[in-house]
């Protein structure tokens, strides 16, 4: 029903920044929030961002916080994750991910809560 690409991704020293996009097309009328999301190898899907399509409230997990931005352009139907200061430990696949209507979480940040999902974009920083 949702269809989300990421693009953006990339490899990038430390310290340096990059900036995500995620643009998501289909029966988008019913979403409620959209999330960034990475996954490094050998590890478990990891919250990042979250913002709502309504009122543009954000929440970020805090390993990023002060360093990344998530934000949306409602025309385009398009989030964005602005990432500076990046270090190594970033290096991930970042997923952008859409979660439909409100189910009784406010900043959703489980990806089992989540509902459609991008391909990937791979973020590599190196040191």
């Amino acid at each position: 029903q949702v269809q989300l690409v990421e693009s953006g991704g990339g490899l990038v020293q430390a310290g340096g920044s990059l900036r995500l996009s995620c643009v998501a097309s289909g029966r988008t009328f019913s979403s409620y929030a959209m999330g960034w999301f990475r996954q490094a190898p050998g590890k478990e899907r990891e919250f990042v961002a979250v913002i709502r399509w309504s009122g543009a409230n954000t929440y970020y997990a805090d390993s990023v916080k002060g360093r990344f931005t998530i934000s949306r352009d409602n025309a385009k139907n398009t989030v964005y994750l602005q990432m500076n200061s990046l270090k190594p430990e970033d290096t991930a696949v970042y997923y952008c991910a859409d979660k439909t209507n409100y189910s009784g979480t406010y900043y959703p940040v489980s990806y089992r809560k989540y509902d459609y999902w991008g391909q990937g974009t791979q973020v590599t920083v190196s040191s």
